[in-house]
């Protein structure tokens, strides 16, 4: 599997279709923070401060380019409002909706699992 940068080689999408569907969905997804963002967006719009300050840490800068990321992807929409100060909201489109049954599966897997891997022995 070859990816460049104008995304996977024709090639690989039409021989490999079933493993470029899951290259794909990884490559929307890859990045530290991106699942916790898209989970935080869960079914309601979310302020850039308020993401920022659920995720701790987080540099903005780290932060603005995962934002631009999932934006680009077309997961999540940005909203600028003319207001001063400025006001930004994000939230999930049909596309990142559409992603939510996989993050739900991953809360599944790692409630029943996370534990027991964790375990002091």
């Amino acid at each position: 599997m070859k990816v460049c940068n104008d995304g996977f080689e024709r090639k690989f999408i039409e021989e490999k279709s079933d493993m470029y569907a899951i290259a794909f969905t990884q490559n929307v997804l890859s990045g530290r923070w991106k699942y916790f963002i898209l989970w935080y967006l869960k079914g309601t719009t979310r302020r850039y401060s308020d993401i920022k300050t659920f995720l701790g840490d987080l540099s903005q800068g780290s932060l603005t380019k995962q934002l631009k990321e999932l934006e680009s992807d077309g997961v999540i929409k940005r909203e600028v409002y003319p207001v001063v100060p400025p006001k930004v909201e994000y939230s999930l489109t049909e596309k990142g909706n559409k992603l939510m049954p996989i993050l739900d599966m991953m809360e599944k897997f790692g409630t029943e699992y996370g534990v027991e891997s964790n375990k002091q022995t």
